[in-house]
Formats: structure tokens, sequence, C-alpha cells
């Protein structure tokens, strides 16, 4: 007898190989996917990061509970036509950043090496920034202006900062924001800033700068307070039910 022919398999497809450069992506069909349907806001589905949602907490807090006025007032802060000019001033007083520092530095190496002489520093008017150290300067009066950030985290970090510029008689402004200040000082964010004193061409400028920032900062006496703002719905459900109550009452003064 013949031998029996054996049926080869066939040979298993080398599956194909994934393009580093362009990876697939597989589409979703949840809410908020790849597919979205036309005309509709899917924001409020979506789950933002934590700390977006502790700042719409927060936010959402300042609105509905009554603010002190001590932290209400951070909720003022300068305009953009005030803000601008005071950053215009502060950058022509910004500190050496690390990389002007190390050219200084090897300069005065070299010239030391040489054999030349080396010249004592001369004092530079520059922005003093830290909290620790811009609080012993205030104590000391050694500043004539302060500004301080508006969007500090925690707030209990510059709450006190006013009212101890108000006692000691220094000028103070609230800014937007910490950012903005950091970038002054070569620094990702700082709280609060502060200036000694302005050079001879920048003097008229400063302390007419100052004297309005006295007056909207300092001297202010009102110290209102903040929220107490409801949500729509809420508002809504309180202005049915006095409409109502009114209606009652007109009711019983008609008999």
């Amino acid at each position: 007898m013949a031998p029996k022919k054996v049926a080869k398999k066939p040979a298993k497809k080398a599956a194909p190989k994934a393009n580093p450069l362009f990876a697939a992506e597989p589409r979703s069909f949840r809410i908020g996917g790849a597919i979205r349907p036309k005309g509709r806001d899917l924001s409020r589905f979506v789950k933002w990061p934590r700390y977006v949602r502790i700042q719409r907490q927060r936010k959402i807090l300042y609105q509905r509970l009554k603010v002190p006025p001590a932290i209400n007032q951070f909720s003022k802060a300068l305009d953009k036509n005030q803000a601008t000019e005071l950053f215009k001033l502060l950058a022509k007083y910004r500190p050496e950043s690390k990389v002007e520092k190390r050219e200084r530095l090897k300069q005065l190496a070299a010239a030391k090496a040489s054999g030349g002489e080396t010249p004592a520093p001369a004092k530079q008017t520059v922005i003093k920034y830290g909290l620790k150290h811009v609080t012993e300067l205030i104590e000391a009066k050694k500043v004539k202006f302060v500004a301080i950030a508006h969007d500090v985290n925690p707030i209990e970090l510059v709450v006190w900062i006013p009212a101890l510029c108000r006692k000691q008689g220094i000028p103070y402004a609230i800014v937007k924001g910490k950012a903005r200040l950091g970038a002054l000082v070569h620094k990702k964010n700082a709280a609060v800033v502060a200036l000694e004193e302005a050079r001879k061409e920048d003097k008229a400028t400063f302390e007419k700068m100052c004297a309005e920032f006295k007056l909207e900062f300092n001297d202010k006496k009102e110290r209102t307070w903040g929220g107490g703002i409801m949500g729509l719905k809420t508002q809504k459900r309180l202005e049915i039910r006095q409409r109502a109550v009114e209606a009652e009452l007109a009711k019983k003064a008609a008999f």
C-alpha cells in the first residue's frame, strides 16, 4: 500500500510589526472619546486632574462662603495699566541671574590670577525677595515699596503682610500673580518682592506710584466682606419663595 499523504498545515502569518513613527490609536466610544456628539459641551463629564478640581472647588467656596476682609482684599488687585507700569519699573531692578554671577566671578578670578587690582563691588539697588527676608526688611523699615501676589497658596503665608505694611507706613500693592513676580527674580514663583529705593532717573515715577498705592491700599478704611453669592438654582428657589410670601401678604392686605 502506498503511504498516505499528510496534509501540510498552512504557515502562520507573521504578526505585523508596529511602526514606531505612527503608533496605533484605537478609537474610544465612551463619553468624551474619539466620536463626540455635535453641539454638546462634554467638559463636565471629563475627569480633570486633582489640582484642577481643587482650584475650581476653592473658587466656588470663595463665592459661596462669607470671606473675611483680610482674605477678600486679595481678590482686588491692580488693574492692567497700573500693573504694566509697575512691572516695567521693577524690571530695571532685577537681581543678577546664576549665569551673570558665574561670569562676574570668572572675570574677578581671572583679574586676580593676572595680578591686577580687583575693585570692591559697588552696591546695587535690586529687588529683594523671599518671604522671611522681606518680612525682616519691613519690620526694620528698610524698604520703600512691597508687592504681594494675589494667588499665593496657602493664603496664610501672606495674609498678614498688608497689616504689617500699614502699621509700618510702607506702601504696598496686590498684583497678579506669583509667577509674574517670580520672573522678575529668576524664580518660578515669588509670593512677595520689595524695593529699597529707586535710582535718580526713576525717583519721580517711583514716588508717584507709591503715593497712588498708599491711597488705594494703605489708606483704604473700608474692609469689605466677600462671598455670600449663592448658585443659580438657589437664587431661583429664593426668588420663587419671596414671590410666594409677597403674594400671601398682598392677599391678607386685600381682606
